[in-house]
């Protein structure tokens, strides 16, 4: 369990990757082969060129492998990583290269669409390069003409990994070894919008025209009952609706659907691309507004402005006969389209909290 945040406002402590993790773990192994030398700490340069030590749990040998470990610091990030154990085992090769290989825990790919190829170790590309420098590094200065093995191990990734969008993008049986950067900064949601972006691609890559996108679980079960939809065509967007929305000028479908609570379907409304209350508000004055256009009379457009919250608001226009979830939707679905590309029909939805659906505009 991580510590508890500090009330007192305090600057977030940037991490480092996975696969900054697997580029120094691969590195003190095969340093071990080749030199007989172990060490409690290793260096390896980022991507950027900066140049980090990151701490060795363990660095040994045992006859033809050598392996070593650190424990993944994600610094103030949320990341399910944060504190787990990755560790290198390496094994040398006659011919130059390196070969990867996902062990324990880390995951192997098993649907097309993603920057891997079916059967791949779920080691990302940049990662994979990082390795492989550090590594073709090292042989050049110990005059190694042969090449690598590399096993990279998370210990229970595969229990971690069902706390990811891994099994629904199809890479099976444990964690993706990831990073662009190397670093992990605090609150990005980089990962999380990658994740968004390859679920994507795997659904169009497997044939899949209609996808629905999702803020969380009681959306993803009303798209279910309202089309059918396979996990595959469900994507979990959270708060980062405009991930989804920039992501389809480059992978267009035939057909999105947007599902949310009412109260950020009305931020989408208001051109909010992340729905998140760290970066949007509802606006109820807007709310009043929208309500006015449609037949909302002065009193009731004074108790919308005053409600505690969305859900009050909406019933409130509810009571009235107003249709306050289609207006909202449709003001959503303006704002869509301005984003997606033409040929992408597009459909909104705002569910309540039970799930069930207080407004729709689109397709008919």
């Amino acid at each position: 369990m991580r510590d508890e945040t500090q009330e007192q406002p305090a600057p977030l402590r940037s991490g480092l990757t996975t696969g900054s993790c697997a580029t120094a773990t691969s590195l003190a192994a095969a340093r071990l082969l080749l030199t007989g030398q172990g060490s409690d700490a290793v260096s390896i340069t980022l991507p950027k060129g900066k140049v980090v030590q990151m701490r060795l749990e363990f660095c040994r040998r045992d006859g033809e492998r050598a392996e070593a470990g650190t424990l993944k610091d994600a610094g103030d990030d949320p990341d399910v990583t944060h504190g787990a154990l990755l560790y290198s085992q390496v094994r040398l090769l006659d011919t130059p290269g390196v070969r990867f290989v996902a062990g324990i825990g880390v995951g192997t790919v098993t649907r097309p669409g993603l920057v891997l190829g079916v059967g791949e170790p779920a080691i990302n590309p940049i990662p994979r390069r990082m390795m492989g420098e550090h590594l073709q590094q090292l042989a050049d200065a110990c005059s190694y003409p042969g090449g690598f093995e590399v096993t990279v191990n998370v210990q229970d990734g595969d229990r971690l990994a069902l706390k990811t969008m891994n099994p629904r993008l199809g890479i099976l049986g444990g964690l993706s070894i990831l990073g662009t950067s190397g670093i992990v900064r605090p609150f990005s949601c980089s990962a999380y919008i990658a994740s968004i972006h390859q679920g994507i691609d795997v659904a169009h890559t497997n044939g899949y025209t209609h996808i629905a996108a999702c803020t969380g679980n009681a959306s993803e079960d009303c798209m279910r009952r309202v089309y059918g939809l396979p996990e595959i065509a469900l994507i979990e967007m959270g708060d980062f609706v405009g991930a989804v929305l920039k992501h389809l000028r480059k992978v267009p479908v035939a057909r999105l659907s947007l599902c949310g609570g009412f109260g950020k379907i009305s931020k989408l409304a208001a051109g909010h691309m992340d729905l998140h209350s760290r970066h949007s508000s509802i606006d109820l004055p807007q709310l009043a507004g929208w309500a006015a256009d449609i037949g909302a009379d002065a009193n009731l457009q004074a108790a919308i402005v005053t409600a505690n919250t969305s859900q009050q608001a909406l019933a409130l226009a509810h009571a009235a006969g107003i249709a306050l979830g289609d207006a909202v939707c449709a003001h959503a679905l303006a704002f869509a389209r301005s984003v997606v590309p033409a040929q992408v029909q597009v459909e909104v939805f705002a569910i309540d909290r039970q799930g069930g659906i207080v407004g729709k505009a689109g397709i008919k």
